[in-house]
């Protein structure tokens, strides 16, 4: 089995490709990313001044033989230049935080906008395999985390390299005696970071792979709460989350001890450097070869050279988890969409003809057995009003689905007055059919809104309308603010019935030529569905319609029945026509109207198996 936190995965630490992809994000805002770059090295150049004012000050104004006069004079001096530095360095902080902070916000601003617009054109098959939650974190957490590297990685990586070469380059100039000294250490310090990457990398590898599964568990187990609490199966849950919150915790723990290791190491290296500055330098201070100043300063710089490493984990992590989101990110922008241009129907009339249509859900044509629909053709004529029905996965919704285009047929045709809906600009093509689904799905907002979908075509006045043409006025009237009533999150706060009602609305403002209803009428009780009884005739007028039910009540005044039956259609007729056949559709229909003769329900349902054996018997492209 697959898990959704078996997904994570991480690569490099860096990768050239992913990296040049990431700067296409930054290159409309590079003015701005050179002018944080610039900033922040006049930034380290201050710092590299500090110390050397100090060496001046101890060196020039400090020494036993200088006048007590002009020494408070110097050192008043420079005491204000110190001050002026500092200043400008505030001030050039706050706006290279600022510069880079805005590009930052930008660029999340640009991602998030490039995502969302992407997954828009998607193919419905990508939702089927993805769950919701990730892709949310694509928008969210992936791309909050490669903000993090622009804004406290990459800027901040010149800073550091300057910051380094600016040390060496003073030390050297300063004493390179007791600069090479420094140096000794180096190779000590390479092998102690590589290290830390190596094994921090497997660390956090470790860390996310258990944080992504207590994820899953604590969203699968929060969704299915009714059901544990249900079948008192809080007990178990609670093991089962203790032993992943556990594992989780062990992760981190090991995480923590690994910095635990490298930070103290670096404070002890920088401790050994301090030290040897001391005694060398000492000595040389005391023999006269070099001054006190320059010892201090010497001791300031090497607390400056060790900052950047003992920020090195945290960097390391940050660019670890920027490298792996944006990884994920492009996996999802490089997922081929819809293909939205062709023709544009000028004047839709409402044929429509599926011409031996095949379809299966694998995305591979070859070795395909599992066809949901199999050499389908049927023709619904302008304003005619057809009817599928059919047992439990025969194929009826995957029939609304390639009409709409959510999928696009393996073999065969349909055909849209005359021209395959293949050529046909895809939101052209949708915009002239309206479906009312058994599961209705209203968003957040108001009850006006979710009539309208945000479409400014449609007026207030219309939608109203709407609602009274589908009797949906009568309880929007009884709501404390009627139209403008908050829905929750899926409407929660209405009925079933109120939510289909809604969905007619909806239906019934956009217009269309072609009206689809999906067990339109499946979960609601006798007294709403005679209520939309009521208005579906005056809805279905003047439109072609297809209506998938269960309840054959509802379509008896069809003008054609399709009967379909693994993936077939085996039957097609008017509902007396279908009666006479004495097929599949008669025992359908028997079983929920006709005369039991004393029969009981398994009985029927034992009839109903037979018939539906016999059936596949008799026809030859079912054996």
């Amino acid at each position: 089995m697959q898990y959704a936190w078996e997904e994570e995965k991480l690569g490099k630490a860096y990768d050239a490709a992913l990296m040049k992809r990431l700067m296409r994000y930054v290159k409309p805002y590079r003015g701005l990313f050179v002018a944080a770059i610039v900033l922040s090295l006049i930034m380290t150049g201050t710092e590299l001044v500090f110390p050397y004012i100090t060496k001046i000050v101890i060196d020039r104004f400090m020494l036993p033989s200088q006048p007590y006069e002009q020494a408070i004079a110097g050192v008043a001096q420079f005491a204000l230049v110190f001050l002026v530095l500092l200043l400008a360095r505030l001030l050039f902080s706050f706006i290279q935080v600022y510069v880079l902070q805005y590009t930052g916000q930008r660029v999340m601003y640009d991602m998030r906008t490039e995502i969302f617009s992407h997954l828009m054109k998607l193919p419905v098959r990508f939702f089927d395999k993805n769950p919701v939650g990730r892709l949310v974190t694509r928008a969210t957490n992936d791309v909050a985390a490669i903000n993090e590297m622009y804004s406290a990685v990459l800027v901040y990586l010149f800073k550091d390299a300057f910051l380094i070469v600016g040390i060496f380059a003073i030390m050297f100039q300063l004493n390179w005696r007791l600069a090479s000294l420094i140096l000794l250490l180096t190779p000590l310090l390479m092998w102690i970071t590589f290290e830390f990457r190596k094994r921090a990398r497997d660390a956090y590898r470790e860390v996310r792979r258990k944080l992504a599964k207590l994820n899953a568990y604590l969203a699968e187990s929060i969704s299915g709460m009714r059901i544990i609490q249900l079948f008192v199966r809080e007990g178990g849950s609670f093991q089962n989350f203790s032993g992943i919150n556990r594992e989780e915790y062990d992760a981190n723990m090991q995480q923590v001890t690994i910095f635990a290791v490298f930070q103290p190491l670096i404070g002890l290296l920088r401790a050994v450097a301090t030290a040897l500055i001391l005694w060398y330098g000492g000595f040389n201070v005391i023999g006269g070869a070099f001054t006190l100043g320059s010892l201090v300063a010497f001791v300031s710089y090497i607390e400056m050279l060790f900052q950047p490493l003992s920020d090195l984990a945290e960097k390391y992590n940050i660019l670890q988890g920027a490298m792996a989101s944006s990884e994920r990110i492009f996996l999802l922008l490089d997922e081929p969409e819809e293909r939205y241009e062709g023709k544009t129907p000028l004047e839709v009339k409402g044929r429509i003809e599926f011409r031996d249509v095949w379809f299966a859900y694998a995305s591979e044509l070859k070795g395909v057995s599992d066809w949901i629909l199999k050499d389908v053709s049927f023709t619904v004529e302008p304003g005619e009003r057809v009817a599928i029905v059919g047992p439990t996965g025969s194929g009826k919704t995957t029939i609304i689905s390639l009409m709409l285009r959510l999928y696009e047929v393996q073999k065969g045709q349909i055909l849209l007055d005359g021209v395959d809906i293949k050529e046909l600009d895809l939101e052209s093509l949708r915009s002239q059919m309206a479906v009312v689904l058994q599961d209705v799905f209203l968003f957040s907002g108001d009850i006006l809104g979710n009539i309208r979908l945000q479409n400014d075509g449609i007026s207030r006045d219309r939608a109203i309308e709407a609602a009274h043409f589908v009797q949906a006025n009568d309880f929007i009237r009884d709501l404390p603010r009627g139209y403008d009533e908050e829905v929750k999150e899926r409407g929660a706060t209405l009925s079933v019935g109120q939510r289909q009602l809604l969905a007619f609305a909806r239906a019934v403002a956009f217009n269309p030529k072609i009206l689809i209803l999906d067990e339109a009428t499946a979960n609601i009780d006798s007294k709403t569905e005679s209520l939309i009884q009521s208005s579906i005739a005056k809805i279905l007028e003047g439109r072609t319609s297809i209506v998938i039910a269960h309840r054959l009540s509802t379509i008896r005044h069809s003008d054609k029945i399709l009967v379909l039956h693994r993936g077939r259609i085996i039957e097609e007729g008017t509902h007396e026509k279908l009666l006479a056949n004495k097929g599949l559709y008669h025992a359908l229909y028997t079983l929920q109207f006709g005369e039991t003769g004393g029969r009981s329900t398994l009985d029927q349902t034992r009839r109903v198996e037979e018939e539906l054996a016999a059936v596949e018997e008799d026809s030859q492209w079912l054996r």
